[in-house]
């Protein structure tokens, strides 16, 4: 036995035995925050190991710096890398606690609001046991002092050092390739901020948003006010006009946004053994008084619901890359749809069964102007009540009535649903109708979460209708992206009744829902092609609000002189008259006539395509130059991104003060709660 500690003590006396001991120590309280301080979602056998495996590459490679040198300082050079590290994971365990995401550099960098975050509450949100993560510090300080363990004054190796270089290097390697084999684009679309953690580690996020940070400081600085100025005149010559029958009918109305996840188009009226898939939807879609768009596409790139959002809050493009939200939500300017309606008099929330940090939300609605974001934190939950993304639908929507009911009115509302997510599946219990079957595994189970979806759907317009909301609300349903992706050709012939599908076919897949209803609205199903890009002017025609020197790359939807060329964000396109994918040219019967065109007619898509490519790379320059901090129309106030405030605490201050001042639902109703008239037949619940 002593001889076993002598071995060690003598091993601790190497440089590379106090290397080991820091190490170790820094993983072991980096594994120990990560399950007592984070919450990662950490939900396979996959993660649970890259979770133990990740602190060790880049706590390695920093360590090992102090190797290459010799005496006093290598002990010296490690333990301030030490402190470094601990500082920053101290750090974010402070941050973690009070906004559920990690800090950033862009965080840090912009408009010091780490401090103003974190500043006037520190006190209240540290805990004595954060405390703990110096404790190894302060040990090894004391180990070193009292010559328990000793300097070793051997000359440096410099071999051994670069050999734990290059262990770093490939560790960090086969960490990321096993992250991205169980999540793939981990990097290139930046979900959220707990995957990177989750996958690569605590001290790769500082280096990641770090690098992230710099790439978005030299795009600003190459930028000018001359850009946007250029950008301006441009969208001011394709601008629509207004159309006079419908503008400003919806001026002072409340307006939720229902936010269809990955649903698409042919599921309206869409029958599977006889039976409608979502009867409620092919209600509201048909409702006279709703007008329905049946060649409204999708646009999104690997942004996904983020561009959705992106396209529908800013009339800007997602980027060609990754998440716009994700990148540049923090720190970008923008002239935002919640914001414009906040100016006006409008309480405008966001209402999300997920944390709040997934496509950095919790960041980006601070400079959309959102002045609510209710998301995960919020709501009650329990074991069984999510699946996937976040709390069912139906559960989601229950509650939500809590806070929806005491918005003050006008309000803006965004209700985002989750369950009708990808793999799409759903438990025993809550399954209504039998899968599809063309032996697909992903797509089978679609339907039955559309399903889901439309009764969620149901029973949230029975409230509203209930409580009278309905009559004094414009509400716009939307899908935001496909729900079965162009790789699974075979089933989306099945479902089709198709022997097989065109390029074009798959184009036309790509079509996405978009009703907007109001008691008194002129509706009916309007064919004119369009999408995402579009909403946001076409809610402001319809609210009343001026547009005519806004930086946006849609149209009203409902102006005569709308453009109907519809960008894909691959730089693809589709119109009335053609559609144009890859090399591949179709007209709009679906035949290929690549080959078959004028010169005329070849000049026709030429044209398309050159004004495709221009307003995409347009769009992009507003994002990654941040643009819009040159532009200042008069009528719009700049947001103060520290003015918002997402906790729980906040809010409830926040909606019981702002019951003396305007009427919401419940003030309206004398101070009693319409939860109860919210009737849902979720299982869960009984």
């Amino acid at each position: 036995m002593r001889s076993a500690l002598r071995k060690i003590q003598n091993f601790l006396n190497t440089r590379l035995g106090f290397f080991s001991l820091v190490l170790f120590l820094f993983w072991l309280k980096t594994i120990w925050t990560y399950n007592t301080k984070f919450t990662l979602g950490i939900n396979s056998g996959v993660q649970e190991i890259l979770a133990l495996v990740n602190p060790f590459p880049t706590a390695i490679l920093l360590l090992g710096i102090a190797l290459y040198f010799r005496g006093k300082k290598v002990y010296w050079i490690m333990m301030i890398v030490d402190v470094i590290q601990t500082t920053w994971l101290f750090a974010n365990i402070l941050y973690y606690r009070e906004f559920s995401d990690f800090m950033s550099m862009s965080i840090i960098k912009s408009s010091g609001s780490v401090s103003n975050n974190l500043g006037s509450s520190i006190a209240q949100i540290i805990e004595p046991s954060d405390f703990l993560v110096f404790v190894d510090i302060i040990v090894l300080i004391l180990l070193l002092a009292f010559k328990v363990i000793k300097v070793d004054y051997t000359p440096a190796k410099r071999f051994k050092a670069l050999g734990i270089t290059i262990l770093a290097v490939v560790l960090f390697f086969l960490n990321l390739g096993a992250a991205e084999k169980d999540r793939s684009q981990l990097l290139t679309r930046t979900f959220d901020n707990n995957y990177i953690v989750k996958y690569l580690g605590v001290n790769f996020f500082a280096g990641y948003s770090g690098y992230q940070t710099y790439q978005q400081g030299v795009k600003k600085a190459n930028a000018s006010a001359s850009d946007i100025q250029k950008i301006l005149k441009k969208i001011n010559k394709n601008r629509a006009g207004v159309n006079a029958e419908y503008y400003g009918k919806a001026a002072g109305k409340n307006v939720i946004i229902f936010h269809l996840e990955s649903f698409q188009q042919f599921l309206i009226n869409y029958k599977v053994d006889g039976k409608e898939i979502t009867p409620n939807i092919n209600k509201f879609y048909a409702d006279s008084n709703t007008i329905a768009y049946d060649n409204f596409f999708n646009q999104v790139g690997q942004g996904k619901t983020s561009d959705a959002e992106t396209m529908l809050e800013t009339s800007l493009f997602g980027l060609p890359s990754g998440s716009a939200m994700s990148t540049y939500g923090t720190t970008n300017t923008y002239q935002a749809l919640p914001a414009i309606l906040d100016q006006r008099g409008y309480s405008t929330a966001s209402f999300h069964g997920d944390v709040g940090s997934f496509w950095n939300r919790d960041n980006t609605y601070k400079s959309w102007g959102y002045q609510y974001f209710i998301s995960k934190n919020y709501y009650q939950t329990k074991e069984n009540y999510e699946n996937g993304y976040g709390i069912k639908d139906k559960i989601f929507l229950k509650q939500s009535t809590k806070y929806l009911e005491q918005l003050p009115q006008p309000f803006y509302a965004k209700i985002i649903t989750v369950t009708n997510h990808y793999p799409y599946q759903l438990d025993k219990e809550n399954q209504s109708i039998p899968k599809t079957k063309t032996g697909d595994v992903t797509v089978d189970g679609y339907v039955q979460t559309a399903y889901y979806l439309d009764q969620a759907f149901g029973e949230f317009i029975a409230y509203l209708k209930k409580t009278g909301l309905y009559d004094k609300t414009m509400i716009v349903a939307y899908g935001d992206h496909y729900g079965i992706s162009n790789n699974h050709k075979k089933a989306i012939a099945q479902l089709l009744g198709k022997k097989k599908v065109t390029s074009y076919d798959l184009a036309m897949f790509q079509k996405v829902p978009f009703m907007i209803h109001m008691p008194g609205l002129k509706g009916g199903v309007n064919h004119t092609y369009g999408g995402e890009i579009d909403v946001m002017p076409t809610l402001m025609d319809l609210l009343g609000i001026k547009n005519t020197d806004t930086v946006q790359f849609g149209n009203d939807l409902l102006s005569s002189q709308h453009n109907q060329l519809v960008i894909f964000r691959n730089g693809d396109f589709t119109s009335p008259t053609y559609t144009k994918i890859g090399s591949k040219v179709y007209n709009n019967k679906g035949e290929l006539v690549t080959d078959k065109l004028t010169t005329k007619e070849k000049n026709q898509v030429a044209k398309m395509q050159d004004y495709a490519t221009d307003i995409l790379a347009m769009s992009d320059q507003v994002t990654t130059g941040d643009l819009l901090r040159f532009y200042k129309p008069s009528w719009f106030k700049l947001v103060d991104k520290s003015q918002y405030s997402y906790k729980l605490s906040d809010a409830k201050k926040a909606l019981k003060q702002a019951q003396k001042t305007k009427k919401s639902l419940l003030s309206e109703n004398k101070g009693v709660s319409t939860e109860k008239l919210y009737k849902t037949d979720a299982p869960e619940l009984k």
